[in-house]
């Protein structure tokens, strides 16, 4: 399956600006967003649950897919068209098992062992972080900068030439055009849309420096 991966969004209740998350969804998908992570790490089921249909709900006639963040379940209950999962949650093969062949798998990687490693032929696209600092989430690990990413995308292109490739972690405005550089193919952004004054706004300008960039690098 095919991903854009140009502007990733990922919505957190605990990065949402006190903001209802179905709205926030909608506006930053009407600013450009091409693809939308629910990632709520603290919420018990029954509120991950509520909170994915609401945010389905909120992108039905939109174009870009909904992605649950690790939980396969409540992807499967809420019929979200995928899902995000980090290297130490349930593997590929077994979402893949669990999902079927219609349902988006991403993976997040940080390391050249794991881009030589992970069961490539069982996701729909990857992400390589934390590219830089971050403070949405917990990272004992320094941040790989622009040199770790384009070492790791290059591994992961070596085995698999077309499968997506993102960057997250501290991505902003200022530091997107760079990521785009040094070979993702897009941009997972938390705090640069959702706590924006204007989130839809936000990934209006996120998105143009993102295609800006592609552009220039195919250029090149």
């Amino acid at each position: 399956m095919t991903v854009d991966l140009r502007l990733y969004a990922l919505i957190d209740p605990e990065r949402a600006n006190d903001r209802d998350l179905a709205e926030l969804a909608r506006l930053v998908v009407e600013g450009g967003a091409t693809l939308v992570q629910l990632r709520d790490k603290t919420g018990n089921t029954r509120r991950l649950i509520e909170e994915a249909r609401a945010v389905r709900a909120a992108l039905t006639g939109l174009t870009a897919p909904f992605l649950v963040n690790d939980r396969a379940d409540v992807a499967l209950a809420v019929k979200a068209d995928g899902i995000h999962i980090g290297w130490d949650d349930i593997a590929p093969t077994d979402a893949r098992l669990l999902l079927g062949t219609n349902r988006i798998i991403g993976l997040s990687i940080k390391t050249l062992r794991q881009a030589e490693e992970a069961p490539l032929d069982h996701l729909d696209y990857v992400c390589i972080g934390g590219v830089y600092q971050t403070l949405s989430k917990d990272n004992p690990d320094p941040p790989i900068g622009t040199e770790g990413l384009r070492a790791i995308a290059a591994a992961v292109r070596k085995r698999a030439p077309s499968l997506p490739i993102g960057a997250i972690a501290g991505i902003d405005e200022s530091n997107a055009p760079e990521a785009i550089g040094a070979g993702a193919d897009g941009v997972a952004v938390i705090s640069a849309l959702s706590m924006a004054k204007d989130p839809k706004a936000a990934a209006e300008t996120m998105r143009s420096l993102v295609d800006a960039a592609l552009e220039k690098r195919g250029a090149a």
